[in-house]
């Protein structure tokens, strides 16, 4: 475990992971490769329906300094840049978009073993201001977060959230979109390497009165091959199967159908990442 209670984005983030990461829609090539000097260079495409599009992406560690641009099809470029320690235990993050440099943003963030704070300003002439606390131990911890428009002068967002964390399972409940929303989730893993686990997560938006339940798993069929499958009450059923190749290779399956539905055609993805 870490030494703090970590970001208020962890609270949540293993069970949403094992139920939304990987389940893919579209066709996925990527193609890695890593210099002498430690440059990794990632190149993909994307074919989702008749439409492809694509990126080549840099990335390059130095000491404390973590640097990542990205450039698509389309001419858009993105920049982000991280240093770490400028304060003792802490990192600065900055990312800037072109075109759209306005969405850019600048973000702190502070660790402590009892907690751990980030702020994020916009680059822009009224910048949107995020701002997170968790206070709490590797175990139990609880936290808030909200966002402020400099333009209007009101708060777009509020969050609370506590959690608990032991080496086998994790149980989190968030009350967000301004208290509208509240969302209980569990995870527990069937093995040392968390290759293996089982999660559900219930949300209830009070304003409509409607219940999502979800549950879902992944089982670690051996070291390279792995299956994940999840189903909530509206009849949404999903499953992946992802299996490594030479050289640390990966080919990933998705499908998604609904089960209520039959008729429609399912979705199906499929992503290959290649790293020689």
């Amino acid at each position: 475990m870490s030494k703090g209670p970590g970001l208020f984005s962890d609270i949540g983030k293993k069970a949403k992971d094992l139920l939304t990461r990987d389940y893919l829609s579209d066709h996925k090539l990527s193609v890695s490769s890593v210099t002498e000097s430690g440059l990794a260079l990632t190149t993909s495409t994307v074919k989702k329906g008749g439409y492809s599009s694509g990126d080549v992406a840099a990335q390059y560690v130095y000491k404390n300094t973590f640097l990542d641009v990205k450039v698509d099809t389309e001419s858009n470029i993105s920049a982000t840049v991280a240093i770490t320690d400028i304060v003792p235990s802490s990192k600065t993050i900055a990312t800037l978009k072109y075109p759209n440099y306005e969405s850019g943003k600048m973000e702190f963030q502070y660790f402590h073993p009892h907690a751990a704070l980030s702020a994020a300003v916009g680059l822009n002439q009224t910048p949107p201001i995020d701002l997170s606390v968790t206070l709490g131990t590797p175990t139990f911890a609880l936290g808030a977060e909200a966002g402020y428009e400099t333009t209007s002068g009101k708060l777009t967002k509020y969050t609370a959230a506590i959690t608990v964390t032991k080496p086998d399972s994790c149980a989190s409940i968030i009350l967000g979109d301004k208290g509208d929303t509240i969302k209980v989730s569990v995870i527990h893993y069937l093995d040392q390497s968390k290759r293996s686990a089982g999660v559900g997560e219930i949300a209830r938006k009070f304003s409509t009165n409607e219940n999502t339940l979800s549950v879902g798993g992944s089982y670690a069929i051996d070291s390279l091959s792995l299956v994940k499958v999840k189903l909530n009450n509206h009849g949404s059923l999903g499953a992946v199967l992802q299996h490594e190749l030479a050289g640390k290779s990966l080919v990933t399956i998705s499908s998604e159908f609904d089960t209520k539905a039959l008729d429609k055609t399912p979705k199906f993805g499929v992503c290959l990442a290649v790293k020689p």
